[in-house]
């Protein structure tokens, strides 16, 4: 343990109250906020007895970069390239999350062609998002060679999406009123070819790691959460799914152009990390069913607004929100404007903050081993979390 006058100096008010509340003969552990499992810079700080967990607290704010305080010194216009760092893994749902709502307060009505553009490239990316995560994943349960399988995947993915966006990772191609690219002939012949052959993928992936009996020790049977705990503490997305319930803001709260699309939400029952590591690959299917109708029913016409918001524009006074399903759940963003040129509020919701939550609980007697893949199977993104 470390000494409690160095905690003093350094105000590490987190070490002090465990050594405070500390049982005999247990441990205090840091896991992170430098460390392989924790994805970033999240810092869990863990009282252990033996190799099991006693109570476990994650402790945020390494990385706070201000996002939201960011959005009072800029016009929404300018602001748009933060959704592109709020969530690296799936930023295009963010984009679209700050458009929404800019465009609902300012009544601006988007053209049909831009919201079949919108649905096709936050698909892929909602694609690019998970295999990111399953990778990532196995390598935290100590396996490499999976995530090689993944980024080649991934990689193709991000070709198509470096076409349409110019970037092959914070993405800031969204508008206010529509997209800032179409998409073009070079597009469409990678995207299908890339569905296909990534059909041919699934099954592989099934057979190396979801099947394999190695990462079923690892992950079946272990981070319960029961539809009550995700309740309680507002986790969305995939880890909500996993435990029965059955909610995606693309059907509960529906947007853009879904509705034409005949798709389905996966759902499984047993609320443990299995059950989460499963609705992530069904949805790799499901996004590549939409993406597929999408491009079969793409219409002609414009893809902006034809009195595009400039980075002078000004937002009527009122607030509006705007939600969309995100690979890590349900993502929302606040606009609140006093008519002038900045947002005299705007507030961000990160699913990862409320499905980072559930971990304090779930980890409570499990084996630090066990902890690390709950960790994992939340889908964290740790620089997200906004607060």
């Amino acid at each position: 343990m470390r000494n409690e006058k160095l905690d003093l100096v350094t105000g590490d008010f987190y070490t002090q109250n465990f050594q405070k509340g500390a049982r005999e003969n247990t441990l205090i552990l840091n896991l992170g906020p430098q460390h392989p499992s924790t994805h970033g810079v999240l810092r869990v700080l863990m009282e252990m007895d033996g190799e099991y967990v006693v109570r476990a607290e994650p402790v945020l704010g390494y990385l706070h970069r201000m996002h939201e305080k960011m959005a009072e010194v800029k016009t929404l216009v300018q602001y748009m390239p933060n959704m592109g760092r709020v969530d690296y893994g799936h930023p295009l749902a963010w984009n679209w999350a700050f458009a929404g709502a800019a465009e609902r307060l300012g009544g601006i009505e988007v053209p049909e062609r831009a919201e079949f553009v919108r649905v096709i490239s936050t698909e892929l990316n909602r694609i690019t998002s998970h295999l990111l995560w399953w990778g990532a994943y196995i390598l935290d349960l100590g396996a490499f060679t999976p995530i090689m399988y993944a980024f080649d995947d991934r990689e193709q993915l991000l070709d198509m999406l470096q076409i349409l966006t110019g970037s092959r990772l914070t993405y800031s191609s969204f508008r206010i009123g529509g997209v800032c690219a179409d998409i073009n002939d070079k597009f469409i012949e990678l995207c299908k070819a890339f569905i296909p052959y990534m059909r041919t993928r699934l099954p592989m992936y099934k057979a190396l790691v979801t099947d394999n009996i190695i990462l079923r020790k690892r992950v079946e049977e272990i981070g319960f959460f029961d539809q009550d705990m995700i309740r309680r503490y507002g986790a969305t997305g995939p880890v909500a799914r996993g435990s029965g319930i059955d909610y995606d803001v693309r059907r509960a709260e529906p947007y853009s152009v879904y509705d034409r699309f005949d798709w389905q939400v996966p759902v499984y029952q047993k609320g443990d990390a299995m059950a989460r590591y499963l609705v992530r690959l069904d949805e790799i299917e499901q996004s590549m069913r939409i993406v597929e109708q999408a491009l079969a029913q793409l219409p002609e016409g414009k893809i902006m607004v034809d009195k595009a918001p400039k980075y002078t524009w000004k937002a009527p006074k009122g607030e509006a929100c705007f939600a969309v399903e995100g690979g890590r759940g349900k993502i929302v963003v606040h606009i609140v404007s006093d008519g002038g040129k900045m947002p005299y509020k705007i507030k961000l919701r990160a699913p990862g903050f409320s499905n980072l939550s559930l971990f304090a609980e779930a980890s409570q007697g499990t084996l630090l081993a066990d902890a690390v893949a709950i960790l994992g199977s939340l889908d964290l993104i740790i620089p997200e979390i906004d607060r």
